[in-house]
């Protein structure tokens, strides 16, 4: 068994126990809450975990570099202390996905109703009073509050087992920093899908970068990789590099993302076809598809990103109109640029050859990847 289907692993029976003891704490108070558990326990099971990866070969990569050598036996104390730390950022990142589906309205998530999908098949199986939307919107924000108050309870398990408190406090900081930075992109990308069509076409694309750059790259790649070097001591000129080895990779899995959420396939991504069409999503991909065209063909193809029922043919032909104006093969080819830059940039990295080829390896399966 190789080092990375371990941590998976470890982190998986983290989430499970630390899930099952919050259970059985929250049915003292009423065991109707046992529900919310199970719907918060069903996200977190399977994902790619990419982030407790990225955390984990970052720390890996920076051990052998670390001035202060540390002893065998404090490495296996700090090993064990990052699935804590890892577990986090699982935990973290489970919560911006119920509210990001909740914002968004999608339905499902990786092939299984959205948690505020499922409160909402759990009032109505019950045939409560009230409105059932209005439930399921209440239920996923609370369910989505309790995740990110466990993600720093887990968080703060790991880091007060930090090797010394510099190094706690500089892992706390750098936590600290992803939270604000997530929330920040993620009210620029509802911003923008409100405010995006009464603004000039020629400013869409840097305030599609930037969303993206915020909402997701530095929060799905910098800040893991951050984390688990600092966790290791690692020095200030090699959390730099690890930002420019990052940057250009989160920017590719997020231009990934968009690609797989108008074209990808409903039986991999688990989601719709079209799904970021109908949720009325600006990405750099429509950005530049709007840059190509007229001003006639603007208003349309915006009041179709508008539509939230948009049917099935009015997807396609939306599909058509990003192929033809050639935003799609825009960004395929910014994606290649990207992981080409990133890649150069961890292979000029001192950090250690082993950990060093699994950061390698991660960035190619972030850049290829098909769901």
């Amino acid at each position: 068994m190789n080092e990375s289907t371990t941590l998976v692993e470890l982190v998986e029976r983290r989430l499970n126990e630390f899930c099952a003891a919050r259970k059985e704490q929250l049915k003292e108070i009423d065991p109707e809450l046992a529900q919310v558990i199970d719907f918060i326990q069903d996200l977190l099971t399977g994902g790619k975990r990419f982030r407790a990866l990225f955390a984990y070969w970052s720390w890996v990569s920076c051990l052998p570099i670390n001035e202060t050598q540390l002893s065998e036996a404090e490495q296996d104390r700090s090993a064990a202390a990052l699935v804590d730390i890892c577990a986090a950022l699982e935990m973290f990142h489970a919560a911006a996905l119920v509210h990001d589906d909740l914002m968004d309205n999608s339905d499902s998530r990786r092939g299984a109703p959205s948690v505020h999908k499922k409160f909402e098949q759990l009032h109505l199986a019950n045939g409560w009073a009230g409105s059932t939307s209005r439930f399921g919107q209440a239920g996923s924000v609370l369910a989505g509050d309790l995740m990110l108050g466990w993600s720093s309870e887990l968080f703060d398990a790991g880091v007060k087992r930090a090797p010394s408190s510099a190094i706690a406090w500089t892992c706390r900081d750098e936590f600290a920093k992803m939270r604000v930075e997530v929330m920040a992109g993620q009210y620029l990308d509802v911003l923008e899908e409100n405010a995006g069509p009464t603004r000039s076409p020629d400013e869409a694309l840097g305030r599609a970068n930037r969303v993206m750059l915020y909402k997701t790259a530095k929060y799905s790649i910098e800040a893991p990789l951050q984390i688990g070097a600092a966790f290791s001591g690692a020095s200030a000129e090699t959390l730099r590099g690890l930002s420019a080895f990052a940057i250009p990779l989160g920017l590719a899995f997020q231009l990934r993302d968009d690609v797989l959420g108008v074209f990808g396939s409903p039986e991999i991504t688990g989601k719709p076809a079209g799904d970021d069409l109908r949720e009325g999503k600006r990405t750099v991909m429509i950005a530049l598809t709007r840059q190509s065209l007229g001003l006639s063909t603007i208003k349309l193809f915006d009041e179709l990103m508008a539509n939230r029922e948009m049917t099935d043919e009015q997807v396609r032909l939306l599909q058509e109109t990003i192929k033809g104006s050639g935003a799609l093969a825009k960004v395929e080819q910014m994606i290649e640029e990207l992981g080409n830059e990133s890649l150069l940039a961890l292979k000029q990295l001192q950090l250690d050859d082993f950990g060093k080829s699994h950061l390698e390896q991660l960035a190619r399966k972030v850049v290829n990847r098909e769901s």
